[in-house]
């Protein structure tokens, strides 16, 4: 069995489980890939409703929840009772560690033997990095991360929500010949919309996570659009036309 069909018949699987036993099923985290894939699904005969969170606004990996209809759930993803936690890694001295990436958190953590599907997004900051994962591991990183390349850390929980970190957003301001997709992303990482086409046409680009791969897309206000390989920012609004016919609009792009 192919693995597309693979996550379709595990959805289908923990959709149907949702219903028939009258509880909250929980997916592992989803790349964007896969949630567009999930979009897709038609999940009616199941009788649940599907919502995503990844532990905090914008966030790129999320579970899925399937929520049964007999719940009639009236809140938000993120009152939900996701199985998502949030470990702060930091260097144990911070006057020897080195300038960690997101690769290095990433590689650390893999090479534990952990599953992918079991992290969600890692957020890097100077002081260290915000990593989200299945509850079940928490204790298990906290235990046995400890070190990064030749860098000593410590993994604590985060039980504050308070505490959770925030996305970071940069505006950009610019002006564009139309609101198409290529143009879009084109102003966002500072390049021309010829360079952005094998991105589109190549399955990289997602607009509120779903797969779109036409040049030619319309973007709308809040949009939130994700380049694997460059990046994720959000569409603002547009400010005026310029006497060229030309649109003056304003993004945020994500830090």
């Amino acid at each position: 069995m192919e693995k597309n069909d693979l996550f379709e018949k595990r959805m289908a699987e923990l959709s149907k489980k949702a219903y028939y036993r009258g509880i909250l099923t929980y997916s592992d985290f989803l790349d964007l890939n896969e949630q567009s894939r999930l979009s897709c699904l038609s999940l009616k005969d199941t009788g649940t409703a599907v919502q995503t969170f990844g532990g905090y606004d914008s966030a790129e990996r999320q579970m899925a929840a399937f929520v049964p209809d007999a719940f009639s759930y009236a809140q938000d993803s993120q009152e939900l009772d996701y199985p998502i936690s949030c470990l702060r890694i930091c260097p144990l001295n911070r006057k020897f560690a080195e300038d960690l990436t997101h690769r290095d958190y990433l590689g650390a953590i893999l090479n534990l033997g952990v599953e992918r599907s079991k992290i969600g997004d890692i957020l890097v900051s100077p002081e260290g990095a915000y990593v989200f994962c299945h509850a079940s591991m928490e204790t298990f990183f906290a235990e046995e991360l400890t070190r990064i390349r030749h860098t000593s850390v410590r993994a604590v929980p985060v039980l504050d929500k308070e505490e959770l970190p925030k996305p970071r957003r940069e505006e950009i301001s610019g002006t564009v010949a139309s609101l198409r997709l290529d143009s879009i992303t084109a102003l966002a990482f500072h390049t021309s919309r010829s360079s952005m086409i094998p991105f589109i046409e190549g399955g990289k680009v997602f607009v509120n996570g779903k797969l779109v791969v036409s040049n030619g897309y319309s973007i709308k206000e809040e949009d939130i659009i994700s380049v694997r390989g460059k990046g994720k920012f959000q569409f603002g609004t547009t400010t005026n036309i310029t006497k060229k016919n030309r649109y003056h609009v304003v993004l945020y792009k994500y830090c």
